[in-house]
């Protein structure tokens, strides 16, 4: 309801298509703030529960329960403290690759931070599009060329097993990622 003389700015919509939270992204969000909560000390309910503000600040949601939110909050959730583990280099119980609700994020944010998309470990960047023999990569424009981020021992065995065997292994694939690029 607008009053007389004010106009209004701005506005928010939240659509709310009925999904609710799956089984599968609860037990993922729960291992995942165990893991985080390991890490720092912190008790996992507190864990929680401040990862829920991060998340709130980072995205501009609103607050939620696990218990019942939407698929696509606990997918935004996950996704948040993945990149927090990322960022931090927190060490998981199981691959990101399997705890990731959204893939996609999960391999950009792996490039983003230099974090191997299969072990998590400090990373490099392996371009699945080969630039080529014998070019300079440091002068070649990559950005359109698929890429993941991979530890030097998965990097190796990229090379050593082959490209799509190694894809296959660990269910991960290359993505265009270009510097500077904003979050998706």
């Amino acid at each position: 309801e607008i009053m007389a003389g004010k106009h209004a700015q701005a506005c928010t919509v939240w659509i709310d298509d009925g999904r609710r939270i799956t089984a599968e992204q609860r037990k993922k969000a729960y291992a995942t703030i165990n893991d985080i909560a390991a890490y720092t000390g912190e008790l996992p309910e507190v864990t929680k529960e401040w990862l829920k503000y991060l998340h709130i600040s980072r995205t501009g949601s609103r607050y939620f329960s696990l218990s019942d939110c939407s698929r696509d909050t606990a997918r935004g959730y996950i996704s948040t403290m993945m990149d927090l583990a990322l960022e931090w280099g927190i060490p998981l119980n199981a691959p990101g690759v399997e705890r990731a609700d959204d893939i996609e994020r999960y391999l950009w944010s792996c490039i983003l931070h230099r974090r191997c998309a299969v072990c998590g470990r400090q990373g490099e960047i392996h371009h699945v599009d080969a630039i080529g023999m014998g070019r300079d990569r440091r002068r070649v424009d990559d950005s359109g060329h698929r890429k993941i981020c991979l530890c030097r021992e998965h990097h190796t065995e990229a090379h050593k097993i082959g490209q799509p065997a190694f894809l296959e292994k660990y269910h991960v694939h290359g993505i265009i990622y270009v510097e500077k690029e904003r979050r998706p």
